[in-house]
C-alpha cells in the first residue's frame, strides 16, 4: 500500500521526485513561521483583476486611480488585520481614532525586527 513503485511510470516519477524535496518540503514544520507559499503580491494582484473584472473597468483615468487607491486601502488594511470599513469610515468622517495604515505598518516592522 505504500511503495514508491506504483507501475504507473509518471507517477513513479513524481514520487521520486517528491522523496529527493522531503527536506525542503518538512522545513515548514521545523520553521512554522515561515509562509507555505511566497506569492503574497500574486494573490494581491488577483484581487484587483477580480475588482476589474467584476466592475467592467472603470470610464475614465480619475476613476482608475480612484480603484487602485481603494484597492491598495483595503488589501493593506487586510494585511495588518484592521478592518477597511471602519478604517475608511475612520477617515471620511475626520474622527482620526485609528492609527493610519502607514504607523501600523511602521509599528509592525518595528516588532518583526526585535
Amino acid at each position: 500500500m505504500f511503495s514508491t513503485k506504483t507501475g504507473y511510470e509518471q507517477l513513479d516519477e513524481r514520487i521520486a521526485k517528491t522523496k529527493e524535496n522531503k527536506e525542503h518540503l518538512l522545513k515548514v514544520l521545523i520553521l512554522p513561521e515561515i509562509p507555505l507559499h511566497n506569492n503574497a503580491a500574486e494573490l494581491a494582484a488577483r484581487a484587483k483583476v477580480r475588482k476589474r473584472d467584476v466592475s467592467l473597468q472603470t470610464i475614465t483615468e480619475e476613476g482608475t486611480k480612484a480603484n487602485d487607491t481603494f484597492m491598495t486601502i483595503v488589501q493593506t488594511a487586510k494585511k495588518l488585520d484592521v478592518s477597511a470599513y471602519q478604517y475608511i469610515c475612520d477617515r471620511v468622517s475626520s474622527i482620526f481614532e485609528m492609527p493610519s495604515l502607514a504607523q501600523l505598518i511602521r509599528e509592525k516592522s518595528s516588532i518583526s525586527r526585535n
